[in-house]
């Protein structure tokens, strides 16, 4: 009975893969045909670069020498290396700084300019044009506002602390290096990143925000609901899966964080900003390692891979609701 059951399963797959009419075959080729460009575009551009990423990581390659098979040498001494382990540590602390707040700051921004206020279109505009600006151009730029001794930023605190109403306090500014802190270089490239890249996110929930219908709402104020009560029992429910889909893309891009720690760290002071990415880029670019980068980024792939496997298991993405 099984092996019945199991053979037109097989019919029903084969007949839904490739119909018996001719016509809805002819679709179903036009169909294909039309998927073509971009089957070939991924197979050439992501595919193909990926699988000799995984050949690469098995050699030992310099660019100016023949390819030397070394095997699973280059994930051992990946293993063993502490400035890796460094590195993805620093990556994990940026992650877990930057993905929550770039969710909670686009979200109370896109609630708040939601609402029928004043030059809201204006707000909005002015909240998305950071990630408009390229970020080597914006990393420069806040490089030169944060320097210590001329940068603005200094100059305006200590402008404010020199107001009559707050000298009499005592109040003195700390010498602030920033980025050539190892306290506070961090901070500052992730403060960059969620400046960069709120208005985008913030956007994103503008749309998922005006998508609920008013009527919800409407039925929530008749029944005597708050705004914190409508927020919590309509906005968020009704905005899950805008909110799983920033924190996926938000994680992603925490796992790739590279250009504001190139333009304005690299990677310190003392390895304090020294990302995965960077790892990889030094490896690869500076020391000529292209064996030892390639198996950094097969790893680092991995380590996307079993998040986005994650995110999709425990926080419901990909399930109807």
């Amino acid at each position: 009975m099984s092996l019945s059951t199991n053979r037109l399963s097989v019919i029903s797959i084969r007949a839904k893969i490739w119909p018996k009419s001719a016509q809805e075959r002819e679709q179903r080729l036009l169909g294909y045909l039309f998927l073509l460009p971009d089957i070939i575009g991924l197979a050439i551009f992501w595919i193909a670069p990926m699988i000799f990423l995984f050949y690469l990581s098995l050699h030992e390659w310099t660019a100016l020498s023949p390819r030397t098979y070394v095997g699973l040498n280059n994930f051992v001494e990946l293993i063993q290396d502490d400035l890796w382990w460094k590195s993805v540590r620093v990556t994990i602390v940026y992650m877990a700084a930057f993905v929550p707040l770039v969710v909670i700051i686009p979200l109370a921004l896109a609630v708040i300019l939601n609402t029928q206020i004043r030059a809201r279109y204006l707000f909005r505009t002015g909240f998305f044009v950071p990630f408009v600006i390229p970020m080597v151009i914006a990393a420069v730029a806040w490089t030169f506002m944060l320097d210590p001794a001329f940068g603005v930023v200094n100059y305006s605190i200590r402008q404010i602390l020199d107001l009559p109403f707050l000298s009499h306090l005592g109040w003195e500014l700390p010498h602030r290096m920033w980025l050539a802190s190892t306290t506070q270089a961090l901070p500052v490239i992730i403060f960059v990143g969620i400046w960069k890249f709120a208005g985008f996110y913030m956007i994103i929930f503008l749309a998922g925000l005006q998508d609920i219908p008013a009527e919800y709402y409407e039925a929530g104020m008749i029944d005597g609901a708050g705004s914190w009560r409508l927020f919590r029992d309509i906005t968020v429910p009704l905005l899950r899966p805008v909110i799983l889909f920033v924190l996926l893309i938000a994680a992603f891009r925490a796992f790739q964080v590279f250009d504001q720690v190139y333009v304005m760290t690299y990677g310190g002071p003392f390895y304090a900003t020294y990302t995965v990415m960077y790892f990889i880029y030094e490896r690869g670019f500076r020391f000529f390692r292209f064996g030892y980068a390639a198996a950094a980024s097969t790893v680092l792939f991995g380590m996307i891979l079993i998040f986005t496997l994650v995110q999709f298991r425990y926080l419901g993405l990909g399930e109807d609701r």
